[in-house]
Formats: structure tokens, C-alpha cells, sequence
């Protein structure tokens, strides 16, 4: 089941326009039906009905009139013609207009994929239900961070750990490494044989866990709460259980990263070739709008990284996560509707990740809708100015200057001759520290005391070597245009 909402913004990455909705797009959809016009085959209230072989505008306002289906997707670009509007307002049934060169399987895979696979949460809810009634125990159905998915509604006389687990939604630190030490994660990771934990801490009853798996693929496990060792029938039917969890699971990952890719592509359109409709469709405000880039590591592997960063990002789709991400390379960008979240989304992302993730991230300008590419420029420049902590450009607005020009220096756009080059050339030729006083001078505004304390020399020392350095090369130390002049080529060339 999936509403019209959700179809709509799922296969707006196959070009898909929603023409008209008489009934609104919040519409329950639990079918998809194809139309075959030698069958007449009818449709059902709450289906989607896929428009095969209706070749004229005649035959699509027939089609449309008719129908009880909730929606129909035709082939054929904006604007609907108003007959087939006229028809859609008659039957009730909203239209979607997909482009003409998308092949109807690759509409229907999408469709049934959505509607008829999407995730259930209340199937894995009840699935719980049913292991802890055959296996004869409370039930956790858990992912690979050890994050609870669904658990068994019968949960009393629980010990601790497994209550902590349920209200956090996430298995305590401390428990972790007890299980991990007794080598459960490993077990996991190499067998679909259920193991037996045995209690590990006062708080940490035993445990008979199985994994979830696709293939060769870990996608979870499943943990019930037991009293001691268990028969081998109830192990066979917690194993019975896992493989039927995996099939939930895939039938949720399938749906889900229909839906990410629908927002990645939603997102990168928005950062190249911003439009109000963009940001309509992803429930973005017009103003106060940040973009965030953030690039994450583990060892010398970017790109595992990254990905499991993006997948944390869009975990739960839905208009309640507080931003619209993509990836975009190696580099996670996530558009934001609050200026003030932004720190605190990237910290709450860290804190999902790995301990072991190097986690980097600049944050751009406040924006509205069209100047979102110059968030993300901004966004781009600051995280590469990031060292851990988020660079946000407001507070680093003049690093980020340093670096343009920096950037043009490179360009060979810096001049080579001057007061500075001269210096540094100096410098280069005789050993001494010419560039350095300078810019610690200028950085003191001219107070040798200062300057000399920042260099760690006697203020006489610090007079000295500017009296030699006006005897190397002009100084233009009275007129203040030179002086800024001096002070950017300085940081600049010494900071490559």
C-alpha cells in the first residue's frame, strides 16, 4: 500500500508528471492493475491502472471516464489535454503522465514494486508475534547496527537491557560489547546458525539469536529472550523466522531505494537548475534553506562510507526527516529548511555512523531558492576546510575567501613581483625570516611588542629585521590599501 503522495514523488525520476487529482494525492493505493483493451479487464477502487494501448487523447478520455481505479498513468507530456481532464474530474481517478520514451515494465517494476513490496512495518510487527509464540520468548528483530526494526508485543518480564533496547530503539552501548566480546557479531557474520548467549551481565538475560540474511548478504538478526538452552524445534522455527525476516527486509530495501533515488535525483536538480516546483515536491520551504555537504571515511574506504552515511541520511523516508539529501560522488549533500538544525543534523548523522567513521562537513550560506547553488559552493568550500567539527560559512566566511584567492594564486593570477615576493625571495636566498615579521607586524597592527611576542623575539629584534626589510625592498607601510594588499599575499602564500 502506498499513497498517490508517495507514487508521485517515486516516479518523478522516470519523468512523470501528476496532471490532476480530484480526490486529492493523499489517496491509499493497495493494486496495480494494466489496461488491456481486448479484455476490458476492470479495476479496482484503490488500484493504479497502467494505460497500455490507449494510442489517442479518444482513447484516454474513454479509458479515464470509465475507470473506478484511484489513478491512471498514461504516456504523454504536460499539459494533459482538458478533455482527458474533463474525464478524470467525471471518474474521479487522477492521471500521471509519464514520459513517452520510459518502456511501461520499467513503470510497472516501479509500481508493484512500490504499492504491492512496499515495507510493512506491521507485517515485521506481527512476524515478531509469531516467532515469540513458536520460539516461546520476548522477540527483537534487529539491523546490522543493532537497531530494533520490530519486536514481539508480548515483552513482560523482560530483563533490563531489552527494555532499554525497546524504548531507545537501539541495543546499549554497554550490552553491545558484551556481546561482542562473547563473539555473537562474529557468529553472525559467518553462519545462519543460531547461537546461544548466555546471560553476560546482571542486566543481560540469555539470548538465542539467528541472523537475517539474503544470500551471502547480513541484513540482521533475530534476538528471543530465553530461560536457558532451546529444543531443536523451536531453533528450526527461529531460523524459519530469520529467512521470512530477510524476505521483509528486501521487500523494504527494494521500496526504500526507490525512494531515495526519486529524492537524490529531486535534490541534485534543485542544486544545478533550482525552481519553486522542486522544492514543492520535497516539501522544502522557499527561504531559510542551508546546504550541507559532508564526506565520510573509515581507513583509506570512502565510498562504503559514504554510502551507509547517505543511507542513514534518508533512513525513513518520509516529509518528517528534517532535510533532502543526495549522493553526489564521494560527497553526501543534504539541503536543510533550518539554519539552526544544520550543526545538529550532522552531529546526529555522526552519532549514527560507525565510532570508527571520520565524519567532515561544511555547511553553506543561507539561501532561498535560488541561490541554493551558491549554498552548495559554499557548503563545498567549507568542507574542505574541515578538520572534524562542522565549518559552517557564516563563521568562516573569510577562510573561504583566503582560499578563492588562494585558488587564483595558483592560477599564476598572483603577482610575482612586489614588496612580498621580494621578501620572500629574500627569504629563500639568505635564510632570513623576512615574511613572517611582516605578516605578524601587519596582523598587529603595526604594535611591535605584540608582533615580537607573536614571533617569540625581543621587540629590538623585530625593529631590526623591519629596518633591514625596508633596506630589501619598498614598504609601503603608511598607505593602508597596501598594507591589506601585503597582509592577503602574505597569508596566502604562506599558508600553500
Amino acid at each position: 500500500m502506498a499513497a498517490l503522495d508517495r507514487l508521485v514523488d517515486v516516479l518523478g525520476s522516470l519523468g512523470t508528471h501528476l496532471s490532476c487529482a480530484p480526490r486529492g494525492r493523499d489517496v491509499e493505493l493497495r493494486g496495480v492493475a494494466l489496461h488491456d483493451p481486448a479484455e476490458q479487464t476492470p479495476a479496482a477502487p484503490d488500484d493504479v491502472l497502467l494505460g497500455l494501448g490507449t494510442p489517442s487523447v479518444a482513447a484516454a478520455v474513454r479509458l479515464v471516464s470509465t475507470t473506478s481505479a484511484a489513478a491512471v498513468v498514461l504516456h504523454g507530456t504536460p499539459p494533459l489535454d482538458e478533455r482527458v481532464v474533463a474525464a478524470s474530474r467525471k471518474s474521479g481517478a487522477a492521471v500521471l503522465l509519464v514520459d513517452p520514451s520510459v518502456p511501461w515494465g520499467q513503470v510497472a517494476s516501479v509500481a508493484q514494486t512500490l504499492v504491492l513490496g512496499g515495507p510493512r512495518s506491521g507485517d515485521l510487527f506481527a512476524l515478531a508475534d509469531v516467532i515469540a509464540g513458536v520460539v516461546g520468548g520476548p522477540v527483537t528483530i534487529e539491523d546490522q547496527q543493532s537497531r530494533v526494526l520490530a519486536y514481539s508485543y508480548r515483552q513482560q518480564d523482560v530483563d533490563p537491557v531489552r527494555i532499554q533496547t525497546i524504548l531507545g530503539r537501539r541495543v546499549p552501548e554497554e550490552a553491545r560489547r558484551a556481546l561482542d566480546e562473547f563473539g555473537v557479531f562474529t557468529h553472525l557474520a559467518s553462519t545462519d546458525e543460531p547461537i546461544f548467549v548466555p546471560r553476560l551481565t546482571p542486566q543481560l538475560g540469555s539470548r538465542l539469536v539467528a541472523a537475517v540474511r539474503a544470500g551471502r548478504e547480513l541484513l540482521g538478526s533475530v534476538w528471543v529472550e530465553v530461560n536457558g538452552e532451546v529444543d531443536r524445534t523451536r531453533t528450526a522455527a527461529l531460523m524459519d523466522g530469520a529467512r521470512t525476516a530477510a524476505l521483509h527486509l528486501l521487500r523494504a530495501r527494494a521500496s526504500t531505494d526507490l525512494e531515495r533515488q526519486a529524492e537524490a535525483d529531486l535534490v541534485i536538480s534543485l542544486l544545478e537548475s533550482p525552481t519553486p516546483a522542486t522544492l514543492t515536491r520535497l516539501g522544502l520551504p522557499a527561504a531559510d534553506l542551508r546546504v550541507i555537504a559532508v564526506q565520510a571515511h573509515v581507513g583509506e574506504g570512502e565510498h562504503g562510507a559514504a554510502l551507509l552515511a547517505f543511507q542513514r541520511a534518508t533512513a525513513g523516508f518520509g516529509w518528517s526527516r528534517p532535510g533532502r539529501s543526495a549522493l553526489f560522488g564521494n560527497v553526501l549533500y543534504t539541503v536543510i529548511a533550518s539554519a539552526d538544525d544544520a550543526v545538529d543534523w550532522v552531529r546526529s548523522l555522526t552519532r549514527e555512523l560507525p565510532a570508527e567513521t571520520v565524519v567532515q562537513a561544511g555547511i553553506g550560506g543561507p539561501a532561498d531558492c535560488a541561490s541554493l547553488p551558491t549554498s552548495r559552493q559554499e557548503a563545498d568550500e567549507c568542507l574542505a576546510l574541515s578538520a572534524g567539527e562542522p565549518v559552517v560559512y557564516d563563521q568562516a566566511w573569510a577562510q573561504v575567501l583566503l582560499r578563492r584567492l588562494a585558488a587564483a594564486a595558483d592560477g599564476g593570477r598572483l603577482p610575482t613581483r612586489g614588496p612580498v615576493a621580494d621578501l620572500i625571495r629574500h627569504d629563500t636566498e639568505n635564510g632570513t625570516q623576512y615574511a613572517v615579521t611582516l605578516r605578524a607586524w601587519l596582523a598587529a597592527q603595526g604594535d611591535a611588542r605584540a608582533a615580537a611576542r607573536e614571533l617569540n623575539v625581543h621587540p629590538n629584534t623585530l625593529r631590526y629585521r623591519m629596518q633591514k626589510m625596508s633596506e630589501a625592498t619598498d614598504l609601503p607601510l603608511d598607505d593602508p590599501e597596501q598594507r591589506l594588499a601585503m597582509a592577503i599575499a602574505l597569508s596566502i602564500t604562506l599558508n600553500r
